[in-house]
């Protein structure tokens, strides 16, 4: 890639997928106390990233099905499309369930690689297509980890779970594209510039706004959370296991 291209990438790839940076103190601080275990802002703030990256990650997948110039961006777009759905209902699910407000478009970092992917074409929108999404996918990897390994709310491990499975097929997918710059993607991983929190945070949705829904593709594999086995200390069910599952909403 370019010079051009990695500063766009640097300019916006923090903190990640889900906006979430290194938690910090105030992300330990309990907020409520539901029959699933303690809920904490980290908790919350993880369920509403989830959400918002379905947001947008779901249409630029729309987007590269029909703009892909290569099998391998149009396969991996495919996997966009039918993981974040399955994420989406599991977000639609708990949210009420914990008294969690989802919001309703992505945070301004995250449209802005929308519409940067929306004026592009050919093997530069492939290019850049495949790079920001292995970046963004590969800024999270670790964030997911430890909100799975120290969260003490069974519906939020849940929903770490099947968000682990979907990232990691995530990262495998725009890798197999071919395209993936590794060298250019870890630097921005790991020395992502600072951007105020007004651009990685989702706005809330206005008041009586019908919550928008992202549908599943006819062709869908993954599937959302089942949450008949879920208790305050219950198991979780996997985000890609077979078999039905209850419907969305």
């Amino acid at each position: 890639m370019g010079g051009a291209m990695a500063l766009t990438l640097a300019a916006l790839a923090y903190p990640s997928m889900l906006g979430l940076d290194t938690v910090s103190s105030s992300q330990t601080r309990i907020i409520a106390q539901t029959q699933w275990g303690p809920l904490t802002e980290g908790d919350r703030d993880f369920v509403v990233k989830v959400r918002a990256a379905g947001l947008w990650e779901y249409p630029l997948g729309q987007i590269g099905l029909q703009k892909g110039s290569s099998q391998g961006v149009k396969t991996a777009s495919a996997h966009l499309v039918d993981g974040h759905a399955a994420l989406d209902s599991s977000c639609r699910k708990i949210a009420p369930m914990l008294n969690i407000t989802l919001p309703n478009v992505a945070s301004p970092q995250q449209q802005g690689f929308v519409n940067q992917l929306k004026g592009e074409s050919g093997n530069q929108f492939d290019t850049d297509f495949a790079n920001i999404l292995r970046m963004t996918h590969g800024s999270i990897f670790n964030t997911i980890a430890k909100i799975r390994s120290t969260t003490k709310n069974s519906l939020v491990r849940a929903l770490a779970d099947q968000a682990n499975d979907t990232v990691l097929d995530h990262i495998t997918v725009m890798e197999k594209t071919g395209l993936v710059d590794f060298d250019q993607t870890i630097f921005n991983q790991t020395t992502p510039p600072k951007l105020p929190s007004s651009d990685l945070t989702p706005p809330p949705p206005a008041a009586g706004q019908p919550e928008v829904v992202l549908t599943p593709p006819p062709t869908a594999t993954s599937t959302p959370l089942d949450l008949g086995g879920i208790g305050a200390g219950g198991g979780t069910a996997s985000g890609t296991a077979p078999g039905p599952s209850p419907s969305a909403g």
